[in-house]
């Protein structure tokens, strides 16, 4: 109850990043619904059916993730002293994150639920009942037991990974050293990526000559574009810190300085949302040097918004908790002369740097990933 309370007297912008929650974990559950009723449609082919359910797991991990990111930002989670005043320790802390997370992503997973019946033409009497239903197996009955167990695994999955990243944990002994030299992450994704590329060059090796990017989706394929994609995240981290000593090196002015101490500050942070954005502008990129138009259809396209979307919702989220963070450093800034335009072009910095050490970095790999398969 005291969850529901908090999440009715919260202010509007955390509403909205709960509403952002509810509706990605909606069209995750729609993805699965789909899966679902594709298999009913085809009870005799299940290998395409039990592909499309694997792809629904990278649209469902973004989704984690952004309700992972959300928790931490939670006000909940911010009134630590009322809420220790009140009897809550760190576990009731994260209870209470985990709780609200359950009611978004649950809220999104009946959503779900009522888009698919009412497009399958189970639900009539609303506009455009039963317009998808041939894509819907709309002449079979859905199975309630994997119907149910669909919509409930973003949910259950949401509401772990909170309980986990929020649990108490020991303070540290000492803070970590600033570290030296090369950013911690930067050779294992270094050596992600080229392994990643070379495991796809010897899978596309056995292609047939003639085999387009279609017939080109082998196992060692795949396997390859899951290593660079891991190395791309592990690069967002490395890009982010390398972007920060870059900023704060050969003497930096005053702006050159704050933003890149910033990022310095924030690289543990911001890092793996940066290299998950990284690796979804690949993804995105790569798809679309190989097919195209061609698989532009409705789930790819739902599939392919949920994945951006929670991708830079987890940017913004995770930035504004570290500008709230800095709040009280801000006020003592201006209070010092700093003006607002010295502030933003900071903040200008802090975006631009890092992108523009990851651009040509994405831009490369999506040239040479599609190299063994069109060349």
């Amino acid at each position: 109850m005291l969850a529901l309370r908090l999440i009715r007297g919260t202010r509007p912008t955390a509403q909205l990043r709960r509403l952002l929650v509810a509706l990605a974990a909606g069209g995750v559950g729609f993805l699965l619904l789909g899966a679902l009723g594709y298999a009913l449609d085809h009870p005799g082919d299940p290998g395409p059916a039990l592909v499309r359910l694997l792809w629904c797991l990278i649209p469902l991990a973004a989704v984690v993730q952004l309700a992972v990111a959300v928790a931490r930002r939670d006000p909940g989670a911010e009134q630590r002293t009322g809420l220790d005043a009140a009897g809550l320790g760190p576990t009731g802390l994260a209870r209470l994150a985990a709780v609200s997370t359950a009611v978004s992503m649950l809220l999104g997973s009946a959503l779900a639920l009522l888009v698919f019946l009412h497009l399958r033409g189970d639900v009539a009497g609303l506009p455009f009942d039963g317009s998808a239903g041939d894509g819907l197996a709309a002449r079979r009955g859905l199975p309630v037991p994997a119907t149910l167990t669909l919509l409930l695994l973003p949910p259950t999955a949401a509401v772990v990974a909170t309980a986990r990243a929020l649990r108490p944990r020991p303070p540290a002994a000492r803070p970590e050293a600033e570290r030296r030299g090369i950013p911690v992450t930067l050779p294992w994704a270094a050596a992600l990526v080229a392994t990643g590329l070379t495991v796809e060059g010897y899978a596309a090796r056995d292609l047939p000559g003639g085999a387009g990017p279609a017939e080109g989706m082998a196992t060692g394929v795949l396997a390859g574009w899951l290593l660079i994609a891991a190395g791309l995240v592990l690069a967002g981290p490395a890009a982010t810190e390398l972007a920060g000593r870059l900023l704060t090196a050969w003497r930096p002015g005053a702006v050159r300085l704050l933003a890149g101490r910033v990022l310095l500050a924030d690289a543990g942070r911001l890092g793996g949302p940066v290299g998950v954005l990284t690796a979804v502008a690949w993804s995105a990129l790569t798809a679309a040097l190989l097919y195209g138009a061609e698989l532009l259809g409705p789930f790819t396209v739902l599939g392919a918004a949920v994945v951006v979307g929670c991708a830079v919702g987890t940017v913004w989220v995770t930035a504004g908790r570290g500008r709230e963070e800095r709040a009280t450093t801000s006020d003592g800034l201006r209070d010092l002369g700093a003006s607002v335009g010295l502030l933003r072009r900071a903040a200008a910095l802090r975006v631009a740097v890092p992108a523009l050490l990851l651009l040509p970095v994405v831009l490369a790999v999506a040239q040479l990933a599609t190299l063994p398969l069109t060349g």
